[in-house]
C-alpha cells in the first residue's frame, strides 16, 4: 500500500511540474512577443500595429507549446 502511495505522490508532482512548465511557457511567450513588438514600435514609429501582431504570433506559439506539453500528461 505504502508503495502505490508514493507513485501516486510521484506522479501527482510529475504532472503539477507540467502543468507550471506549461502556464508558463504561454505566459513567457507572449511577453516576449509582446515586447519585441513593442520595441519594433518604438523603433518604426508604428505604434500599435507590431504590439498587436506581438500579441497574436506570442499567443499562437505559447498556445501551441501549451498544447503540446499537455500531451504529455496522459
Amino acid at each position: 500500500m505504502e508503495k502505490q502511495s508514493e507513485e501516486s505522490t510521484q506522479q501527482t508532482a510529475r504532472k503539477s511540474g507540467l502543468i507550471y512548465g506549461a502556464v508558463m511557457s504561454l505566459v513567457f511567450s507572449v511577453l516576449s512577443c509582446l515586447l519585441v513588438g513593442w520595441l519594433l514600435d518604438k523603433y518604426f514609429e508604428t505604434s500599435p500595429y507590431l504590439v498587436v501582431v506581438g500579441i497574436l504570433l506570442g499567443a499562437v506559439a505559447g498556445f501551441y507549446q501549451f498544447i503540446r506539453m499537455m500531451s504529455r500528461i496522459n
